[in-house]
């Protein structure tokens, strides 16, 4: 590893090996979020069917919370069975028989980390990835002398990246 002389010296370094740790996760949080970009459609998800038992007489919402899927909406019934659009319930035994359109094991295990909260097991992680991602940005600064024309182009694409970003999420 390099002497580490000065500010330049240690955010070169830095950022080199934290790149090279960061790279793995890097493609997992670009797998999932592309991923969750086209969440509402059924874009790598296959059909799964799930026959299971519950407590009778479940409202729609607790239904729902139950087999984990939202908007549970009861649309006619025959007999004990409740018909909803994904499925039947049974009011009187609880035999629910239901299908769900998911993504296979793998890509439903790398789109968690976009959809943890704070309480999360992925919460450290998360927040470590974000904290190192914060640092790339900032140590790129270090890459060119100041007083290069690729400093001042750096500076301007840089600009022009953050002002996208800006209109992207004011003015949409």
């Amino acid at each position: 590893m390099a002497k580490i002389k000065d500010t330049k010296t240690f955010m070169r370094i830095t950022h080199r090996y934290l790149g090279y740790f960061a790279a793995g996760i890097m493609a997992v949080y670009a797998i999932s979020g592309v991923l969750l970009i086209y969440r509402d459609t059924n874009f790598l998800k296959k059909e799964n069917k799930y026959e299971i038992v519950l407590k009778p007489n479940l409202t729609e919402k607790e239904l729902a919370k139950e087999i984990k899927m939202r908007n549970v909406e009861f649309k006619g019934s025959e007999g004990d069975v409740q018909k909803f659009e994904q499925g039947t319930y049974n009011m009187k035994t609880g035999e629910t028989k239901y299908s769900k359109m998911q993504l296979p094991f793998v890509l439903e295990k790398f789109n968690e980390l976009h959809k943890s909260t704070s309480k999360h097991r992925y919460a450290t992680l998360n927040a470590v990835f974000g904290v190192v991602l914060f640092f790339f940005v900032i140590s790129s600064f270090w890459m060119f002398n100041y007083k290069s024309k690729a400093f001042r182009r750096g500076m301007i694409y840089a600009g022009l990246g953050f002002i996208l970003a800006l209109i992207m999420v004011f003015f949409q």
